[in-house]
């Protein structure tokens, strides 16, 4: 049975996941360009503005940042639930491949940007270098057609899957300032009673949403970022046997086009208004855009690539067949592309206006650049490995 609920995630959930992921990088690709235009156009003030407006006592970017992402932080919980339940994190010899590549696409790019900016005021921004971009690094994948292999896309959709899992601990632990810790209590309170009606296997959704707003409020209030709600609620939320009637697999259906078309475009638009300068050359050779720069474009694929080696090389596991180092070398620059993650760090790492807005443009232009390279190297070495191949 659970044979083949593992073959039905592998080919008609996972298909689903995929082509929503590459659609959605498509649309966030768009997104940023309309944003971009308009931050630098005649309308840049208006624009600039509408994000900035008042909601009830908050502006319409925080409730975007803070609320709107939660959902977008559940679904990565769902997802990372249920690879480790039936996808390629459920076998630990399977995993650990991906795991590796992501443990080093994490260590190295953080490392590279602490190198030149240990000490400064900007070191807290060595987070913003861990993290890719499912959507949009899915989205330059899905480019090159059939000519990928169904091991590269899952090898690449579990390794930006735990690279956001770290980015999230990244937050939990070096992000938070100040604790309240009787608001803390009190989410985790919550969070416990949820967990107790999981294991009472109460498969009603409604009692676990209302929990888990009533969470994101006190989590909200307790100096943690309140995203983190998203990702805890969707381990309490029943997988049952991961079938299309759990609750845990209706909800993950469910949220997968809100979240891709309408809560990261919402997100690309609000957070991509960046105005850009005379400076920018200036902007390019400051310590912290050099630490982006080097992290994303050399970071990434450096750290993925010899994490993986060095995983194979002690046979804790193995490269699938149809995969070779040229390709994970490749594919480690898509790994690059932050932008989602790299940006939501960027918020919680820096409070200059200035920096901020300096950091985005560098993440773009760094995300471009890591897209770029691993897309024309995929399509040279995939053409290749497949003329040998036939």
């Amino acid at each position: 049975m659970k044979k083949t609920i593992k073959r039905l995630y592998k080919s008609e959930l996972f298909t689903e996941f995929f082509d929503n992921e590459k659609s959605s990088g498509l649309v966030l690709i768009g997104c940023t360009i309309i944003s971009l235009i308009l931050a630098n156009s005649i309308f840049s003030d208006q624009y600039l503005h509408t994000w900035h407006m008042k909601v009830g006592t908050q502006s319409l970017e925080y409730w975007i940042n803070d609320g709107l992402m939660t959902i977008f932080f559940l679904l990565i919980g769902l997802e990372l639930e249920r690879e480790i339940y039936l996808g390629e994190l459920s076998n630990i010899k399977e995993a650990l491949l991906p795991i590796f590549a992501a443990l080093g696409g994490m260590l190295v790019p953080a490392g590279l940007y602490l190198l030149l900016n240990y000490g400064t005021l900007a070191q807290s921004g060595a987070g913003i270098p861990m993290a890719t971009d499912i959507a949009f690094a899915l989205g330059v994948l899905s480019l090159l057609g059939n000519r990928v292999p169904l091991s590269l896309k899952v090898f690449l959709t579990a390794l930006a899957v735990i690279d956001d899992l770290g980015a999230i601990l990244v937050i939990a632990v070096f992000y938070t300032k100040t604790i309240l810790w009787i608001n803390l209590a009190i989410a985790l309170g919550i969070l416990l009673f949820l967990f107790i009606l999981n294991r009472m296997k109460i498969k009603n959704l409604i009692p676990y949403l209302i929990g888990g707003v009533i969470m994101w409020y006190f989590m909200l209030n307790s100096g943690i970022h309140a995203t983190i709600t998203g990702v805890l609620i969707a381990f309490v939320i029943p997988f049952g046997d991961g079938t299309k009637k759990s609750v845990s697999y209706k909800l993950q259906h469910f949220l997968h086009k809100p979240v891709a078309f309408i809560i990261l475009p919402l997100f690309a638009l609000a957070n991509t208004a960046i105005v850009l300068g005379s400076d920018i050359v200036e902007t390019l050779s400051l310590h912290y855009s050099i630490g982006i720069m080097l992290g994303l474009i050399v970071g990434k694929p450096l750290g993925i690539a010899l994490f993986s080696f060095l995983a194979v090389s002690i046979g804790l596991c193995k490269l699938p067949g149809d995969l070779n180092w040229k390709t994970i070398i490749s594919v480690g620059f898509l790994g690059g592309i932050g932008f989602t993650m790299s940006i939501f760090v960027t918020l919680l790492a820096f409070d200059d206006h200035h920096i901020i807005n300096n950091a985005k443009f560098i993440i773009l232009l760094s995300s471009l650049t890591a897209g770029c390279i691993g897309f024309m190297l995929l399509k040279y070495n995939l053409k290749k490995s497949n003329e040998i191949h036939n």
